[in-house]
C-alpha cells in the first residue's frame, strides 16, 4: 500500500504545549499508538516518521538526547508488533528555513532516496498541524489529519483528505477496508 509517513509530537505521542520532549522520560506514547503501529507494519510496505526537532537547534537537547527517546520508542513498537523503517528529523530553527523542515519536502525525498521503492504518490502522511498536512501535499501524498481539533479540517479543507480522533483509528478504518 505504499509508504505511511507519520508526524510525531500530538500523533504519536503527547504534544508538550509551548515546550519539547527533550528526554525519555517526557516521551508519553498516545493511547493505541502501539496497536496502531502493528496495524501499519502489516498494511505500508514502510514507515516513516518525519519530525521537526529544533529543539536541537535551540540547545535545549542534543542529537544524542533524541536518539535515546527514539530508541525506547522503537523497542516499544518493534515489542508490539510494529515497524519503523527510519526516522527522519530536522534539527533547525523554524527560522533558517531548512528545506528539511516541514512543510518543506526535505524528509520525504530523502526517504525516497533511502528507500527507492517509496513512491510519494502512493504514499500518505499523517500528522495533527496544518504543516504537517502543506508537507503531504506538496510531496503528492494522501493527507490525513488526527488529533482532537477538527477544526484544522474545516480551516485547511484543501490539504486534508481524511481526519480522525487518534492514530487508533486511522489503523482501525484501515483494516475494515475503508
Amino acid at each position: 500500500m505504499g509508504a505511511l509517513f507519520l508526524d510525531r509530537d500530538g500523533v504519536v505521542n503527547e504534544r508538550i504545549m509551548d515546550g519539547y520532549v527533550t528526554c525519555p522520560d517526557d516521551f508519553r506514547l498516545i493511547d493505541g499508538v502501539l496497536e496502531a503501529m502493528a496495524v501499519f507494519a502489516r498494511k505500508f510496505d514502510r514507515v516513516f516518521m518525519v519530525t521537526n526537532q529544533q529543539g536541537i537547534g535551540k540547545g535545549l537537547m542534543t542529537e544524542a538526547d533524541l536518539k535515546a527517546i527514539h530508541d525506547g520508542f522503537l523497542r516499544q513498537v518493534e515489542a508490539a508488533g510494529g515497524r519503523m523503517d527510519r526516522i527522519y528529523h530536522c534539527p533547525a530553527l523554524k527560522a533558517e528555513h531548512s528545506f528539511m523542515r516541514k512543510p518543506s519536502i526535505g524528509m520525504a525525498l530523502q526517504a525516497r532516496r533511502d528507500f527507492p521503492d517509496v513512491r510519494l504518490r502512493q504514499s500518505v502522511m499523517v500528522g495533527d498541524t496544518e504543516s504537517d498536512m502543506l508537507f503531504g501535499r506538496r510531496a503528492g501524498m494522501q493527507t490525513v489529519l488526527v488529533g482532537p481539533e477538527p477544526e484544522i479540517a474545516r480551516r485547511i479543507p484543501h490539504l486534508v483528505d481524511l481526519c480522525f480522533p487518534n492514530l487508533l483509528e486511522f489503523a482501525k478504518s484501515l483494516e475494515a477496508g475503508e
